[in-house]
């Protein structure tokens, strides 16, 4: 069973438990400011943290909030829509918030094209994406929390993954893990993190933050 730290993100303006295991990107290299991105020190799985401007109408509930999680997807993806593959979407309740704020979770894998793979020794067989939004429509605000999962050849075993017949296999059942913690644990501290002015999103600048700049606008 994973251990787990209580960790502060966004300068302290947001804390969850994270694994233990994983690493602070920011401080190997440059991270946006709207972004907290962790990794795994003995593979490849990374968690990242987005917080980015709410998209799709007003309003909320199942069709608009789902059309809204399948636009970050696509936006994730980019071009490359067409090589994935969503095999559930379900409601998810982050349980240390003061309000119910519409929460989804879904479950994708990403196949890379055979033609995208130079090389094919290190390309993963695909990558499992598990996509949390939370979205706080009174800040104009949608976080974002994804967990990216290559499986690469000779890393997992090809026999306990099968999503067709519900076998996640370890890498993406430790991952599922992930999130639910994260629900269960992710708490906003500092409500002033989030700064809307004429309806754009911007992230106030907090101690401890690396790379914040005085006000970092999110496009």
């Amino acid at each position: 069973m994973p251990s787990f730290l209580s960790t502060p993100l966004y300068g302290g303006a947001v804390v969850c438990d994270l694994p233990e295991k994983f690493a602070d990107v920011s401080k190997l290299r440059q991270v946006p400011d709207n972004q907290e991105v962790w990794i795994d020190e003995d593979g490849f799985t990374s968690i990242i943290f987005d917080m980015t401007e709410r998209v799709g109408g007003s309003g909320r509930g199942p069709e608009i909030d789902g059309r809204a999680i399948t636009t970050h997807l696509e936006e994730l993806v980019g071009s490359d829509i067409d090589s994935v593959k969503i095999w559930n979407t379900a409601e998810t309740e982050f349980s240390r918030l003061e309000s119910k704020y519409p929460a989804y979770t879904l479950i994708a894998t990403q196949t890379p094209k055979s033609s995208q793979s130079r090389d094919k020794s290190s390309a993963p067989d695909f990558t499992a994406i598990i996509m949390t939004l939370l979205r706080l429509e009174k800040y104009n605000t949608d976080i974002l929390i994804t967990i990216n999962v290559p499986h690469i050849k000779g890393e997992y075993n090809e026999d306990d993954v099968d999503l067709e017949l519900g076998k996640q296999g370890k890498l993406i059942g430790d991952a599922v893990e992930y999130s639910a913690r994260i629900w269960k644990s992710f708490k906003i501290k500092d409500w002033g993190l989030f700064v809307v002015d004429d309806n754009l999103l911007r992230l106030r600048s907090l101690p401890g933050r690396h790379g914040y700049s005085e006000c970092s606008e999110i496009e």
